[in-house]
């Protein structure tokens, strides 16, 4: 059997090695990279979970809570 492999050989990664250009200098990194090799950026992904909602959407959850709230203490 032959170990000699071309490159198109080779299996498929799903994307797990994907190049991303680095937002502040602009250089090749890793697509899942915490930190640029170049110019030290650190990437970090929003945790907040109102991070992109529109505020209207965030008036209508409170409310839904606290109408809930005072319909259970029986108000």
């Amino acid at each position: 059997m032959d170990d000699d492999w071309d490159e198109e050989d080779w299996p498929d990664d799903d994307g797990v090695n994907d190049v991303v250009p680095c937002p502040n200098c602009g250089e090749d990194i890793y697509e899942d990279a915490q930190q640029c090799p170049s110019c030290g950026n650190y990437f970090v992904a929003p945790t907040s979970a109102w991070s992109g909602k529109s505020p209207i959407w965030i008036i209508l959850g409170l409310a839904g809570i606290i109408a809930v709230i005072v319909a259970l203490s029986g108000f």
